[in-house]
């Protein structure tokens, strides 16, 4: 199983009824450049979030300090057509765009990416009628 599956059925008691995921990944508050002093200061500083994005919303969930993928509660809610990115970097991304700073690996930017699209799905206007 994907860790984006996990997430995703781990998220399952903070979703509304009829609300689907679109895509999850997980980052974290602190960047790894703290591991560098040691894993007891990293560990102190840092938190991990699920970002998960359904079809109606882009939820940030707390997952505590030791496990990336079994959300605690929910950090924040946030509108649907928030974006996360566009991804820069080598190897982290760092936003600011869901409410706190948070660093986001490589390895979900395909995630960020397919989160970030169908935020621009939901923000198009609706098409104009057909001419009467």
């Amino acid at each position: 199983m994907a860790i984006q599956d996990r997430i995703a059925a781990a998220a399952a008691p903070y979703l509304e009824p009829g609300e689907t995921v679109q895509t999850a990944l997980v980052a974290q508050t602190a960047g790894s450049g703290w591991i560098l002093l040691g894993f007891v200061p990293f560990l102190l500083l840092n938190r991990y979030r699920n970002v998960v994005a359904t079809d109606r919303r882009l939820l940030v969930l707390d997952s505590g300090r030791l496990f990336s993928t079994k959300p605690r509660s929910v950090a924040r809610a946030l509108p649907r057509s928030t974006r996360i990115g566009p991804t820069t970097g080598m190897l982290w991304f760092v936003t600011g765009n869901l409410g706190e700073t948070l660093h986001i690996h490589k390895r979900f930017w395909g995630d960020v990416q397919k989160a970030d699209a169908a935020a621009s799905a939901t923000t198009l206007p609706p098409p104009p009628p057909p001419p009467a």
